[in-house]
């Protein structure tokens, strides 16, 4: 098997470096890692085996307010309920109860999620745990807008806050169909396997996957840009290089791309049925990503102290101010008072910097395209040095609200801008992390695009294999492990599949 990377260093969004300053250690796009750890196709892998630890902050996730109150998403259920019942008394019995059903459900449905679509035996498994779970009334929470199933499910603000910011981990707003049941999924995930991170980076991750792949005979060729994908009577035979190298495929080859460009860019249209073709031109990505990383000589001085201790830190005025956001968002505006998404990663991993100090990072959307600033410095989107600049400062604004001090604190700074992101790695169209929108008429069957997915593509021995496939965005080894299925199966060998992980 040989793995061609365009870059010349592989992880795609799983790296690390020293990049903001030498003595710290950055993730230079993902970073906190629950899929991960719910994921059957990671843990077949054993990846402990090739060297990989996590370490975890000693609460999950926060989400502080103005007025020093902090809704606190803790190692222990018990005390997630406890923290929620400062907010509304009857709050702690319902993050009980909805942990009680995730506990019944969760398995199989990380199982379903994480299987080619549809889940024949998980799905039946599921359907029989949602039956005696509450059935259709669950089914119906999971529908829900997030704001709404927080309305319905707690009478204070904590545990809404903490499922709407989840939910906002994707390009999900409060009031679309289907955000309860990601920001769910979510805070579920970070209840019962917290958000982990790799000890010494991101990047520890790859090297794992690395080890392993060569361990097992594998070959990884970096700098080595695919330019197009080989078809010969329908069937993909091989790939050829920016530098005109041709590789034969043997069984199969599996892309690891956007959709749009495995399509229109590798294949091209004259191998694709016409129908695709136009759904192509109706595809939708999730929004633009900015981040800034920080190298701060000392931890956030969060004025909420529930957020100290948090390796995750949802930086918003309350669902309202998570509202206004996406609102913006959908209108084409920069948002004058983004919603920051923070990391602080020596406190979920103290090998990342000096002790003391804080590597820390925070990102936030953007439009795909935008028509206005509703902040005052005229962003347009064309991400000059100026405007790069302008939109970090906001970012750290709002972040000093919440943390007085926290500017005074910054020793380095390192801003990735949409445009930097997709040189990081072209799959980030223009920022977008997720290889299109989570929203639900792009998920399962529609993801792609209408009628697909599953990883088989029109052109045979050719298998979609990123997040643009179900089950989408994340790293959990899903796509991959759906799309190696397939090739095997061709060829009768899926039986192999689960054996052969696990040598």
């Amino acid at each position: 098997m040989a793995v061609l990377e365009a870059q010349n260093e592989p992880g795609g969004t799983v790296r690390s470096d020293r990049g903001v300053h030498p003595d710290y250690v950055s993730d230079v796009l993902s970073a906190f890692y629950p899929l991960a750890a719910a994921s059957p196709v990671l843990a077949r892998l054993d990846l402990a085996a090739e060297g990989l630890r996590w370490s975890h902050a000693l609460r999950v996730l926060a989400h502080p307010l103005l007025d020093g109150r902090c809704a606190v998403l803790e190692r222990r259920v018990q005390d997630t309920s406890a923290g929620l019942a400062q907010f509304a008394g009857a709050d702690a019995e319902a993050w009980d109860s909805m942990y009680g059903t995730w506990e019944r459900i969760g398995p199989d449905l990380v199982k379903a999620l994480f299987t080619p679509f549809p889940p024949v035996r998980a799905g039946l498994r599921l359907a029989r745990e949602l039956r005696a779970a509450g059935g259709l009334r669950l089914a119906r929470n999971l529908t829900l807008p997030v704001r709404r199933l927080g309305e319905e499910e707690f009478a204070g603000e904590g545990g809404r806050l903490l499922l709407t910011g989840n939910a906002l981990h994707a390009d999900l707003t409060p009031e679309a169909a289907g955000s309860g049941g990601f920001g769910w999924l979510m805070s579920m995930l970070g209840q019962s396997q917290g958000f982990p991170v790799p000890v010494g980076g991101a990047g520890a991750l790859t090297a794992a996957l690395v080890r392993r792949l060569r361990r097992r005979g594998g070959v990884l060729r970096c700098g080595e840009r695919v330019a197009s994908v080989v078809v010969r009577a329908g069937t993909a035979v091989g790939i050829r290089t920016a530098r005109g190298e041709t590789v034969d495929a043997h069984r199969a080859v599996l892309a690891d791309t956007s959709a749009p460009a495995l399509y229109r860019e590798l294949v091209g249209e004259e191998h694709l049925p016409p129908r695709l073709v136009r759904d192509l031109e109706r595809f939708h990505w999730d929004f633009a990503t900015f981040k800034v990383d920080w190298a701060l000589t000392g931890p956030v001085p969060w004025t909420a102290r529930g957020a100290t201790g948090a390796g995750t830190v949802h930086v918003a005025d309350g669902v309202d101010g998570l509202t206004r956001f996406a609102a913006q968002l959908a209108m084409g505006h920069v948002p004058d008072a983004p919603f920051a998404l923070m990391g602080q990663m020596t406190t979920a991993d103290s090998s990342r910097s000096p002790s003391g100090t804080e590597s820390a990072w925070a990102y936030t959307h953007v439009p795909q395209r935008i028509i206005s600033d509703a902040g005052p410095d005229g962003i347009t989107g064309q991400w000059s040095a100026g405007e790069q600049e302008a939109m970090a400062d906001r970012v750290e604004k709002q972040v000093e609200r919440f943390a007085p001090g926290f500017r005074a604190l910054i020793g380095a700074r390192r801003i990735l801008a949409p445009p930097t992101l997709q040189a990081l790695d072209e799959n980030l169209h223009n920022g977008a992390v997720n290889s299109g929108t989570t929203a639900l008429h792009q998920q399962a069957i529609f993801r792609p695009t209408p009628g697909t997915g599953r990883p088989e593509t029109p052109v045979k021995g050719l298998y979609l294999a990123s997040a643009a496939a179900h089950p989408g965005g994340g790293v959990h080894g899903a796509p991959g492990a759906n799309a190696a299925r397939a090739a095997l199966r061709r060829y009768g060998l899926h039986r192999l599949f689960h054996r052969a992980q696990k040598v």
